[in-house]
């Protein structure tokens, strides 16, 4: 008997068994889309409410994309406050200055607000205690809260936090709030901390962008110029509306210089189904205006980067003498590394949904890693002040940079400000990967010195790429400090001269972030450099990695070289370039891997310091008669410092190690006539189950240090892991990428 059942039967049935292993126990998550009523009580702080019954609601102000921040936030606020997981709601904030920084990326949404954080939940707790205390009339510090119990141990009393709500709610704030002791957060750090919208996830009832609907909302698919800054020569609009179900097609304003976050233009086809915009846009028959930059070519780009790299560059770190050490060197070994543009490739597309309403304000549905970006920008292209303007944050399918743009949902705004009825416009994977914001193309040149010992005694690094900054001014086209801390002057090295350049480049079409944004490829080309030097001096990779770095020490400025370090927004108090940290993921990771015993293996290994995070990645190959090599196992090691939520951690460090994968093996987007020559997964290629390791070992190195990021660190050290492991099973050096193509994969 044969059993007949849809693909989407299957995956409905798989959820519904998995629900039970999946259900939060950290109280009820709540759609992404709501925010948090007036039912009483007080707030101590913005991302914290507590109910006259007791109910404590958790405001998540950050985007949620999968990095795990709705899983995390609340258990850590709650841990500090004394809340029962059991109790809690956690509401997701729409965009408003009044949450603090609300720009989720830079690998920064625990590691810059963890005191913020732990402080709303101590202010909270201390006004609890202190009404309690109160009612008792005993000293506060002699009362203890947990679990949404408050008690008094010398005479053990008891009151529910419920007890005391209305009597709290008339104390002062704390103005500076202390903390509890670290050892006292009960739930931060646990391994089985749930991923509290697991459910939603797995049974489809979790709200993403394209899931919104409002009543009489109309949908919008656009037509956009090929070229950035092209624009609409002719067109043909009574084709489109001829196509049944289409309702309207509107030009959309022509982007002008700087690029900014300002939709691309074209035209719009409006329809009441996605499927119907889609069949009008195709009846279009636009003829394009390609405008300055159809002279872009990604071959001849390619070379123009490479002659700036051999030529050089503005110095932005210096130690010692250079051109004595090359001038005194026994050897030399040099490389040169190109990496393209990469695409974001997010699974869930972009939308947005607007309405404008007749008042002039305006509301917004959206994917968006950047609420209050996305609330100015509306506010600014209407000409309205923001507190007529609500941004609504869904679920983010993904996101790694290109969801922190507003330009798609400008776009919403923009129609439905010409249509007064609401607007979704809904992008499709071609959209996505014909007009994003592209991660810069970058080539690079590496020298070292060696004396007659084979002792590198001088590093000299050149890279050119185009700085996202260009995207803001138009002109940018040399590195500034705060691009080349990602991976050039922040790389913990014992060598005596060195000198780091950055080289011109200019723009050609927009670029923005990424994720670990310039770190990929200066990783990419550092840690294949250092494998080449080991090999070229016949000396073990690692303790060639291990020399190179040096001692364990706090490095100062004066140590990199540089008159300043960005770090990050960090301070350098707080976060030091720490070598012990870089060695000691390094040295863990070889364990993990076993190093040590190489014969039969091919390994590679690479390690890196980004968004003050330290990750030491090995890769394991293995002979495949079908195509050259396949990966058998990785391997990656992480110090995030203080972590909040281990089973993300260990998430993203999995997902790190993928999506590295997929940017050295298949990544790249590459232009003709500045138009993008990729268009969908066949050809913007991604990793398959074919490509990714049967296995993935993770592990979060114990640390007391601040908190660091955590979503971008795992990523860049893949690469060339990844381009080490195939060096030491066929012995040729990939130092370009997508490495699919020279592989021919």
């Amino acid at each position: 008997m044969s059993l007949q059942i849809s693909r989407r039967g299957f995956l409905a049935g798989l959820g519904a068994g998995l629900a039970i292993a999946v259900l939060p126990k950290t109280g009820e998550a709540v759609p992404a889309t709501t925010t948090p009523g007036n039912d009483g009580g007080f707030s101590p702080h913005a991302l914290v409410h507590i109910a006259f019954d007791g109910t404590v609601t958790i405001i998540c102000h950050r985007s949620e994309m999968g990095q795990g921040i709705r899983s995390s936030l609340p258990v850590l606020i709650a841990d500090e406050l004394g809340a029962d997981p059991a109790r809690i709601l956690v509401r997701q904030a729409e965009g408003d200055k009044k949450y603090g920084d609300q720009n989720t990326d830079g690998s920064t949404s625990i590691r810059k607000p963890y005191d913020n954080y732990r402080k709303a939940g101590a202010a909270a707790r201390q006004m609890l205690i202190s009404a309690a205390a109160t009612k008792w009339r005993v000293k506060p510090e002699t009362c203890v809260l947990a679990n949404h119990q408050i008690s008094h141990p010398p005479t053990k009393r008891t009151l529910e936090i419920k007890d005391v709500v209305q009597a709290a709610a008339k104390l002062p704030v704390p103005k500076d709030p202390k903390p509890r002791p670290f050892a006292e957060l009960t739930h931060v750090n646990d391994p089985d901390l749930p991923l509290l919208d697991g459910v939603a996830y797995v049974t489809g009832t979790a709200t993403f962008g394209a899931d919104v609907t409002l009543p009489g909302m109309v949908i919008a698919v656009i037509a956009r110029p090929p070229v950035v800054g092209g624009k609409v020569a002719k067109y043909d609009k009574r084709k489109a509306l001829a196509v049944k179900g289409v309702k309207d097609v509107i030009e959309m304003p022509v982007a002008t210089k700087p690029w900014v976050f300002q939709p691309w233009g074209g035209i719009a086809v409006v329809a009441d189904s996605t499927w119907a915009a889609l069949a009008g846009r195709a009846a279009l028959d636009i003829t394009w205006d390609h405008g300055e930059h159809a002279d872009y070519n990604s071959q001849a780009f390619r070379e123009e980067l490479l002659a700036s790299v051999r030529a050089p560059g503005t110095a932005h770190r210096n130690v010692g003498n250079i051109d004595t050490a090359f001038a005194s060197a026994a050897k030399t070994v040099e490389a040169e590394y190109v990496v393209p543009h990469l695409s974001h490739l997010q699974m869930e597309p972009l939308a947005a949904l607007a309405r404008v309403n007749p008042d002039g304000s305006a509301e917004t549905w959206a994917p968006t890693q950047n609420p209050q970006a996305n609330r100015s920008a509306v506010a600014s292209f209407l000409g309205i002040s923001e507190d007529k303007v609500k941004c609504n944050v869904t679920l983010l399918g993904g996101a790694f940079g290109r969801k922190s743009k507003s330009d798609f949902v400008i776009e919403a705004v923009y129609l439905a400000k010409q249509l007064k009825v609401p607007v979704r416009v809904q992008w499709t994977r071609e959209d996505d990967v014909k007009h994003g914001y592209y991660n810069a193309v970058n080539a690079q040149r590496l020298r070292a010195a060696l004396d007659a010992k084979g002792t590198v005694i001088g590093w000299h690094h050149r890279t050119a790429f185009t700085p996202i900054a260009a995207t803001f001014t138009g002109i940018t086209d040399t590195p500034t400090e705060g691009d080349l801390q990602q991976g050039v002057t922040d790389l913990a090295l014992a060598v005596p001269n060195i000198r780091a350049e950055g080289c011109k480049a200019p723009a050609k079409t927009r670029v923005g972030w990424f994720r670990s944004v310039y770190n990929i490829f200066h990783s990419f080309a550092v840690g294949s450099f250092i494998d080449e030097i080991a090999h070229a001096r016949g000396q073990d990779p690692l303790a060639t990695w291990l020399e190179l770095i040096g001692p364990d020490r706090k490095m100062s400025l004066a140590d990199l070289g540089v008159a300043k370090l960005p770090n990050y927004g960090e301070s350098l108090d707080k976060h030091p370039v720490d070598a012990g940290r870089l060695r000691n993921v390094l040295t863990k990771v070889a364990e993990m891997a076993n190093w040590k015993q190489k014969q039969g293996r091919f390994l590679g290994l690479a390690a890196h310091r980004s968004f003050v995070a330290y990750t030491g990645v090995v890769i394991a190959v293995e002979p495949d008669p079908q195509r050259m090599f396949r990966i058998s196992e990785a391997w990656i090691a992480m110090d995030a410092g203080t972590v909040v939520n281990q089973e993300r951690v260990h998430s993203q460090m999995e997902g790190a190690v993928v999506m590295g994968i997929s940017n050295v093996l298949y990544g790249g987007i590459t232009m003709k006539h500045g138009m993008v020559e990729q268009s969908n997964f066949r050809d913007a290629r991604v990793a398959r189950m074919r490509d990714v390791p049967h296995v993935i070992h993770t592990h979060v190195v114990p640390s007391t240090a601040p908190p660091s990021g955590v979503g971008e660190p795992g990523t860049p050290p893949v690469g060339a892991a990844l381009a080490n492991a195939i060096f030491a099973l066929t012995g040729k050096r990939l130092r370009e990428v997508p490495l699919a193509k020279a592989l021919k994969i």
